[in-house]
């Protein structure tokens, strides 16, 4: 499957749609979305932006299980994170959560190559990981709010 990233370009409109329910079939439901978002941030949690988490490791998994719900209703399961979102719109929700944080097209890159690698661990339905990949990729350019220079890895030469 062609992981490609595309570039953030600031104040550049965002154009995504959430994955299908297909998804969430294919990777297996509740327990699948699970096992997919927990191997996701371990890798995140060994990552180069592991500081954008908590350091101790109860505390990263109460972020971990929270941002799993996240996915699991985003990609058509039960709406299991509602009530943490306040009532406010699951994607704005979500954008604000990283307002707190300095995120550089670098972070957002190291998060996409953590989600690639927890992905490529499922052997299920191209189309419909096609549609996950597709979501993250162009939704995280959301989260992007500093524009300085990439420095460590550029994937657009």
């Amino acid at each position: 499957m062609d992981y490609s990233i595309s570039k953030t370009v600031q104040n550049q409109k965002v154009e995504y749609k959430h994955p299908s329910k297909r998804f969430f079939d294919a990777i297996g439901g509740e327990d699948g979305m699970r096992e997919l978002m927990y191997s996701f941030y371990d890798l995140i949690f060994e990552s180069d932006i592991h500081n954008f988490f908590p350091q101790d490791r109860a505390e990263f998994d109460k972020v971990k299980e929270k941002n799993t719900k996240f996915f699991i209703e985003i990609c058509g399961g039960p709406k299991v994170y509602q009530e943490d979102a306040n009532g406010q719109d699951l994607d704005e929700y979500m954008i604000h959560v990283h307002d707190d944080f300095t995120i550089d097209e670098n972070a957002r890159v190291e998060w996409l190559g953590c989600m690639k690698t927890a992905l490529e661990k499922f052997d299920i339905d191209e189309d419909a990981k096609k549609e996950f990949w597709d979501y993250v990729e162009a939704f995280s350019k959301l989260t992007v709010n500093s524009f300085k220079d990439l420095h460590k890895f550029n994937p657009y030469h």
